[in-house]
């Protein structure tokens, strides 16, 4: 795989790309296995909204993912699976074993009756039968939906409904923590209203009792052990969908975001070896559950094209208690850890001998994801995690772009506390303003982006291109300095006019969290009849007790300090907890609606990791300010 070694081939890169930016695609797509080779790059545009990349092409990702390496390196593990329990024994996969349960997987779902095209669903907790799932279809052509095992019955329904899917896979139950998902009794009342779905397979994860409804449920490992070990490739055109995943709007219903198979394939591949810069004998781990692009992209895709190892993990951070990540990592001698922000914090919260009793030299990248991570969690996550000699690469990118589009490449390029950095060879950001920060915008396609929003182009034209045209709008402000390092601001809402000054809510909440008793913080803009908006913030606080006009006082103070008076809070709220997506964004958007008391307009919370704060920051408002 095209590797980017120092500045100066990173520096060569760009140049390529920009005096020729076919032959630089072109080069990339040659480090691959073809059926058939392409010859064309990029065809369409964002003004009509009909992109295609490669389109003469002819491959099956799988190959590329694992039949490939085999010619080398066979019994090199492709995976350590870290269950929940850390007495339960480390299970490891081969790259060859891996295929081989792919091949079953595959061959399970065509006598299932399952064809080129179809959508299969999963509904699963982090386990190894889920990527090999994932995969599966890929071998044969058919559509993956990966569902996060922590929505709800109704969330699940949407997404079945809209994707038209014909077969479910799902656990008995899934284990996080010291809790048991009933993954098969939640799949059991969301298809009560999906009659596309004709077969329910059942990992039994823990042996639970489950409900098995007689020609539609089978259990999966006992079908799957029956099958052949050899399935051969389905060969796919480059711009054939390889998957849906869903993310959420702050209106209307969940998007199905479609990602085609070569582009998706070259991008992922891409920017795992030159971001993280992995080399042979390295162990990855990527903590995102495989139910978020995160997974999917470098988990399931990406660090297989560059035959690394990996580590999955089905727990959570803080159990059996806060220190398993650490446990972990010196376990299983990982090199490169990438995690998002919100982990970061949650940890830095708990006794640092949790942290400093294990080794961690095995490290030599930290990664960061989901959103832009304050100064102090990056601070941290330096010191104590990589001991001051990992660079970490805070690396910003969307569901809609498929991969990594900005960010520091590890040991490469300067990491810079709090600042994505530049864009990776091949992509051309755009502010849309006349100053150095604005509306956040990418000129020109690139091969990993999402080629619709499945059964609703029209909804995706309007959504990423109309707003800007010509350009895809991506929904966050950026500020970019005199060297080219951009910092995200947020979504584009997220970024606050007081008095006609544009203030990025990350940049007000980094400050709020040095006080000493607050540990996350939520800033909002509300309407202010003098100011245009005023700052409105949402903490979260580890002393019990505390008044929260005395908070707002300090935190003022230090925001004086740290921004300026503009910066002044109007409001301070201390809650339990900040309404999150299962990647780790705080959902902003509902503590406006909170704000203003609105419950008509809410929208979508689908996506949230923690529902039951969504009733306590609206009576917080309530109460606070009546």
């Amino acid at each position: 795989m095209f590797r980017i070694k120092t500045l100066q081939d990173c520096q060569t890169a760009h140049k390529n790309y920009r005096e020729d930016a076919d032959r630089f695609w072109l080069e990339l797509a040659n480090d691959f296995s073809w059926a058939t080779k392409p010859t064309k790059t990029l065809e369409g545009s964002f003004e009509a909204g009909n992109v295609k990349w490669f389109s003469d092409g002819t491959l099956n990702i799988t190959v590329n993912a694992l039949d490939r390496h085999l010619l080398r390196t066979p019994n090199k593990i492709a995976f350590y699976f870290e269950a929940n329990d850390p007495q339960e024994t480390v299970r490891s996969f081969t790259y060859k074993q891996t295929l081989e349960r792919v091949s079953q997987f595959a061959n399970l779902l065509k006598q299932r009756g399952v064809k080129k095209g179809d959508v299969v669903c999963f509904y699963m907790s982090m386990v190894p039968e889920l990527i090999f799932g994932a995969l599966a279809c890929a071998r044969i052509g058919a559509v993956h939906s990966i569902v996060f095992g922590g929505f709800s019955a109704s969330a699940l329904a949407s997404r079945i409904q809209d994707s038209a899917a014909k077969i479910l896979i799902t656990n008995d139950e899934g284990l996080r923590g010291d809790k048991k998902v009933p993954l098969k009794k939640m799949a059991d009342e969301a298809l009560a209203s999906c009659p596309s779905v004709a077969t329910v397979l059942v990992l039994q994860r823990t042996h639970g009792e489950v409900a098995m409804q007689p020609e539609r449920d089978e259990f999966l490992l006992e079908n799957l052990d029956r099958q052949s070990v050899v399935c051969e490739p389905e060969i796919m055109k480059s711009e054939d969908p390889l998957f849906i995943l869903y993310t959420s709007g702050s209106t209307g219903k969940p998007k199905g975001l479609v990602h085609s198979t070569a582009g998706y394939m070259l991008w992922t591949a891409y920017t795992f070896q030159n971001v993280f810069q992995y080399k042979e004998g390295d162990v990855f781990w990527c903590t995102a559950d495989l139910g978020w692009i995160t997974g999917h992209s470098y988990m399931a895709y990406g660090p297989l094209l560059c035959g690394a190892t990996q580590v999955i993990f089905e727990g959570v951070p803080q159990w059996p208690d806060a220190g398993r990540f650490w446990q972990v990592i010196d376990k299983h001698k990982v090199t490169h850890f990438y995690t998002a922000p919100t982990a970061i914090r949650s940890l830095m919260t708990q006794d640092i001998s949790l942290v400093t009793k294990q080794n961690l030299s095995s490290l030599k990248v930290l990664g960061s994801v989901g959103e832009p991570i304050n100064e102090e969690a990056w601070q941290w996550y330096n010191n104590y995690v990589g001991h001051n000699n990992c660079p970490i690469v805070d690396t910003w990118w969307q569901t809609e772009t498929g991969g990594i589009l900005i960010s520091s490449l590890a040991g490469i390029t300067p990491s810079l506390p709090t600042i994505a950095t530049k864009p990776l060879p091949g992509i051309e950001p755009q502010l849309m303003t006349e100053n150095d920060e604005g509306p956040l915008c990418i000129r020109r396609p690139w091969p990993g982006m999402a080629r619709t929003i499945y059964k609703d182009h029209e909804r995706y034209l309007q959504t990423y291109f109309a707003t800007y045209p010509g350009f895809y709008f991506t929904g966050d402000g950026a500020r970019v300095d005199k060297d080219g390092n951009y910092r995200i601001m947020g979504r584009i809402d997220d970024v606050v006019n007081v008095s006609g000054h544009r203030i990025g809510t990350a940049e007000v909440e980094d400050a709020v969290n040095l006080h000493g008793a607050l540990v996350e913080s939520a800033v909002i803009g509300v309407p202010h009849e003098i100011k245009g908006q005023g700052l409105v913030a949402f903490a979260i606080s580890t002393v019990p007790g505390l008044a929260s006009s005395q908070v707002l006082m300090e935190v003022n103070e230090i925001l004086q300090k740290q921004i300026g008076p503009i910066a002044k809070l109007e409001r301070l709220f201390l809650v339990s907890g900040l309404p999150k997506t299962r990647s780790g964004k705080i959902m902003r958007r509902i503590l406006r609606k909170a704000f203003e008391q609105d419950r008509k307009t809410l929208g979508d919370t689908s996506t949230l990791v923690n529902p039951e704060v969504v009733d306590e920051v609206y009576s917080v408002c309530l109460l606070e300010r009546i």
